[in-house]
């Protein structure tokens, strides 16, 4: 699979919809830089997923659509890594995860080149 390319000074949109397997008062997000299997941890704007778009208390069975932003700062290297994306409940538990693979690089747009691209995320091991 090739990476996602994530540009230095650009703030990408997160927007995840699960449907809860366990009830709980909130949840908080926690994000991750994978590089040899080491989870080195990456600062999001907003962790509590109350704010980010899911109605608390969060209800067994209801589906919620969680959206965040995830900020790639002009001073970060380039490198390729795998970003992991975990949202756990008030006691720990899992709510979703996923990874991506991602490559940091700076912004180089030619003119009229700019494209959309998707990926498909991959569920996180437990």
């Amino acid at each position: 699979t090739q990476p996602c390319l994530l540009h230095k000074g650009t703030s990408y949109s997160i927007n995840v919809t699960f449907a809860s397997k366990i009830e709980s008062q909130g949840s908080k997000a926690r994000v991750y830089g994978e590089m040899l299997h080491v989870d080195i941890p990456f600062p999001i704007p907003e962790p509590d997923g109350c704010k980010s778009g899911i109605q608390c208390p969060i209800q067994k069975g209801h589906s919620y659509s969680y959206l965040n932003k995830l900020p790639v700062k002009s001073e970060y290297p380039s490198i390729k890594l795998i970003v992991k994306w975990e949202l756990v409940d008030d006691q720990d538990q899992m709510l979703f995860c996923w990874k991506i693979p991602v490559q940091i690089t700076s912004l180089k747009l030619c003119k009229g080149s700019l494209k959309r691209w998707w990926y498909r995320t991959q569920p996180c091991l437990l």
